[in-house]
């Protein structure tokens, strides 16, 4: 049962905790790393290790989405970003990795006032299949309608609809919001939508026939939410809840496995392989792939929240250049920061703790570092 805490006589607060709270407990046995298993598969579509390039222009543009499918993960353009906005957008990125800290907002909103262009879609769609990896587009709910048709016809493998909260019973008096329901009923691809931050939010999104649910607001490293909005999702207790959920909605469903996808503030390896270990499926990472040679941000991060025109709730963040993808995914790793070679970790954490599989694994043992709060 959730523990709520008196925060004053008028209200009451539910206890909470971050993944930096969390530590994992190995179990009586353990396994040689050779032993062990990191694939993921979601529909039909199977991956080396459960790792989700999130949709942000920082990380991904079709150069390094395709790279990201050749290392065995799934990368996601974001279709709302430069590349779909702008032909030739490398200048612009470039720009923006330069840009001095005041005005680096304000440069941003300007850059990204470019309306998004159709057959810019269309043309990074057709890339990112030449070259023979899966293909995966990310829209925002509010406009998943107008370009929705584009990005199927131009064939998505999987369709991602991301923003800072995304709900099933959307209700708006100026337009017609969107019906997930519908929508993803009447699409003949995997979705996967979100972000969710509890039980019931999240039950209701896989009510909707997605395939996977986002679980947090994404962006962590770039987010200004808690400071602008005082929105914020401790990101431990929010896993374990849609992992619940996703136990009840597999008897509810009579047997339907929606998948759960950790997003946001998961900048290390021990954060990634805690999220795993607490209900997540796969993981969507931002910053350690933003701190990549390979990188279009230049060592410099940035999310969908810093470009809104009005009311930016995020920011431009300097995270550095560490390694190339490879080196960041698979290693070799030459420092013990926590930033490199996500699946040698993943796999050593799981050896240590004696499970072969990601599923298993789900089931290992964690303990709160109390200690952390005081």
């Amino acid at each position: 049962m959730a523990q709520e805490i008196e925060i004053g006589l008028g209200k009451k607060g539910r206890r909470a905790y971050t993944l930096d709270e969390v530590s994992i407990i190995p179990s009586r046995r353990t396994r040689d790393p050779r032993d062990v298993s990191t694939s993921w598969q979601v529909d039909a579509y199977e991956f080396d290790v459960p790792i989700i390039g999130a949709p942000m222009d920082s990380v991904s543009s079709p150069k390094t989405v395709i790279e990201m499918g050749k290392l065995g993960m799934l990368g996601v353009l974001d279709l709302e970003g430069l590349w779909t906005r702008y032909e030739n957008p490398e200048p612009l990125l470039e720009e923006i990795a330069q840009l001095p800290e005041e005005t680096a907002t304000a440069r941003i909103q300007q850059i990204y006032a470019e309306p998004i262009k159709p057959e810019l879609i269309t043309q990074r769609l057709h890339e990112i299949r030449d070259a023979g990896v899966y293909v995966a587009g990310a829209l925002s709910p509010q406009l998943t309608q107008e370009y929705y048709s584009t990005v199927i016809d131009a064939g998505v493998d999987i369709f991602v609809i991301r923003g800072t909260v995304v709900s099933a019973e959307h209700v708006s008096s100026s337009h017609t919001p969107l019906n997930l329901k519908k929508f993803i009923y009447d699409l003949d691809v995997p979705v996967i939508v979100g972000g969710a931050t509890n039980y019931t939010a999240a039950m209701h999104l896989m009510r909707t026939g997605a395939a996977g649910v986002l679980v947090g607001f994404g962006g962590g490293a770039t987010s200004a939410n808690l400071g602008t909005i005082g929105v914020q999702a401790p990101m431990a207790t929010a896993i374990a809840d849609a992992a619940e959920a996703r136990r009840d909605y597999l008897d509810e469903s009579g047997g339907r496995y929606v998948h759960i996808i950790a997003d946001g503030g998961i900048g290390s390896t021990g954060n990634f392989i805690k999220s795993l270990a607490l209900g997540a499926d796969a993981v969507m990472l931002g910053t350690p792939l933003a701190r990549a040679v390979e990188a279009p941000g230049h060592g410099m991060h940035w999310g969908a929240e810093a470009r809104h025109q009005t009311l930016p709730r995020g920011k431009r963040t300097e995270v550095g250049t560490i390694g190339t993808l490879e080196e960041i995914l698979h290693g070799p790793s030459h420092c013990a920061d926590g930033y490199t070679n996500f699946k040698g970790y993943l796999r050593r954490a799981m050896a240590t703790t004696g499970y072969t599989n990601l599923k298993e694994f789900q089931r290992c043992g964690v303990a709160l570092n109390i200690s952390n709060r005081l």
